[in-house]
């Protein structure tokens, strides 16, 4: 019997998530153009000016100038200059808005919807700089306002901007010695080589957009919003309870981290202290080698914590699953509750 393959055209949050998460940056322009767009709300058709979009986009870039200095890989860089020069009161407002729109726009409106060598084929806006000096604003866009992920976008767009320019600012692989998760403010921190602690970014906005808003072992809808009623818990794959009996496993790294809607986690036949199946074993596998093989801000640390190698780092889970079986004995698996995604 021959097998039958299906092919899915990914959705509208797919293709942004993929610009915002997978481009190669040199660069935090494009995260500042993702934000921009996401706080003015252009309509479909609307012609988005550059001066119109300046004071919005050179915002976002000052704010985060104030906390991290590199704000991309080059030596540098008349907008970002002319952004620290309106931090430090040395030109004002309007001095700023002219600069981003001379110097601000150059690359980013043309690299924004690059993803690996090229183009996806949705877009969300149209280039009309030489004859307009603007972006026109597409349906998508537009559609892309209306998901039921919309809430959950401007969150995930910081937190990967968090993690690329604490990447920058440390010099990963020179200096970076581990990030681990901070329990008590579900936060990823970094230690560095003097055992310095610093907070990077909240650990649910950095994980969301990877698993596409959807619980890890069930797939069903999550949300980062925390009013919301499917805000999800940042799981231990292997469980927490592990680091209490073991010093051998790196219980709170980023490998070992998913997020679960409540009824995985600890609902009524949930996860709790149970270790998750080899199916979910093989998941979580796939899910870091993802990371590792997109331009992700913390590939290095992955691979420091997990090998250096595919064949390495199946190995390392292979051989936690192992001691966790050895201890917590029971495994488990979860009611699938929508169609697998990822």
């Amino acid at each position: 019997m021959t097998a039958l393959f299906l092919s899915r055209e990914p959705t509208l949050e797919e293709y942004w998530r993929a610009i915002v998460l997978f481009g190669r940056n040199v660069a935090s322009y494009k995260f500042a153009l993702a934000k921009s767009l996401l706080e003015i709300r252009p309509a479909a058709g609307q012609l988005l000016k550059l001066e119109d979009l300046a004071p919005t986009y050179s915002r976002h870039l000052s704010q985060h100038l104030q906390g991290a200095n590199k704000q991309g890989t080059f030596k540098s860089s008349k907008f970002l200059d002319a952004c620290r020069k309106s931090n430090t009161g040395e030109i004002n407002a309007s001095q700023l808005i002219e600069a981003t729109v001379r110097y601000g726009f150059s690359n980013v409106i043309d690299a924004f919807h690059v993803v690996g060598q090229r183009e996806t084929p949705q877009r969300f806006y149209i280039d009309e700089r030489k004859i307009n000096a603007g972006i026109r604003i597409t349906d998508e866009f537009a559609s892309l306002l209306n998901s039921s992920q919309i809430v959950d976008l401007p969150q995930e767009v910081e937190a990967r901007w968090r993690l690329v320019e604490t990447a920058w600012e440390l010099g990963i692989t020179r200096s970076l010695v581990a990030v681990d998760y901070d329990t008590s403010t579900e936060s990823l921190v970094y230690v560095d080589k003097s055992r310095r602690r610093g907070p990077i970014t909240g650990s649910r906005d950095s994980l969301n957009g990877y698993q596409k808003g959807r619980c890890f072992y069930c797939y069903s809808e999550i949300h980062i919003d925390p009013s919301g009623p499917s805000h999800p818990d940042v799981d231990h794959f292997f469980p927490h309870i592990l680091k209490r009996i073991t010093s051998t496993i790196s219980i709170d790294g980023i490998w070992n981290l998913v997020l679960a809607c409540k009824d995985c986690n600890r609902g009524i036949g949930g996860k709790f202290d149970r270790v998750p199946n080899l199916a979910l074993l093989e998941r979580l596998h796939r899910r870091n080698e993802f990371l590792i093989s997109s331009h992700h801000p913390l590939r290095e640390v992955l691979m420091q914590q997990t090998g250096n190698s595919e064949g390495a780092r199946a190995t390392f889970l292979n051989s936690t699953h192992n001691q966790a079986r050895a201890v917590l004995i029971h495994e488990w698996a979860p009611v699938q509750k929508a169609n697998p995604c990822f």
